[in-house]
């Protein structure tokens, strides 16, 4: 293996070494431990849902939780990526770069929001660090009264 004072960062990285990169290739994108936890909390009360699916065809965005039928979104964010405000804390490495990017994914996130709604959709956004019993409450409960038809 390279050693770090070597290594030279593959085409379109933005890594400041190796040992950055292979932190950055492990982010897992899906499955999350908190999106674990709240899937399994909503099956334990009989929920069924997608999971990582797209809720509109033509849109390039993936919800973490979807319930097709009732039209309901749920993302689970992580705070440094989607920039939460209690726990966001600005990058040391390659700053520019990195804020950037959160700030890019913010206004995407808002743009996804605006869109599902515009689409009919009702969208319920968490952070991470919320709990993961509040959250699968706060879901089933929209789930239960969007099947119902009142709003």
């Amino acid at each position: 293996m390279d050693s770090d004072n070597n290594w030279v960062p593959p085409e379109g990285s933005w890594a400041s070494s190796a040992a950055r990169r292979r932190n950055m290739q492990a982010i897992r994108s899906r499955d999350t431990k908190p999106e674990l936890l709240v899937r399994r909390l909503l099956h334990a009360q009989g929920l069924r849902y997608r999971v990582a699916a797209k809720p509109l065809p033509g849109l390039r965005r993936t919800a973490d939780i979807i319930f097709r039928p009732a039209k309901l979104a749920v993302f689970i964010d992580g705070c440094y990526w989607h920039g939460c405000p209690e726990h966001y804390a600005p990058p040391k490495t390659n700053p520019g770069y990195w804020s950037d990017k959160v700030t890019r994914n913010v206004t995407r996130d808002r743009d996804t929001d605006e869109r599902l709604r515009e689409a009919g959709w009702t969208v319920l956004r968490f952070w991470e660090h919320e709990s993961p019993d509040h959250c699968a409450l706060k879901i089933a409960a929209t789930v239960s009264r969007l099947r119902d038809g009142s709003s």
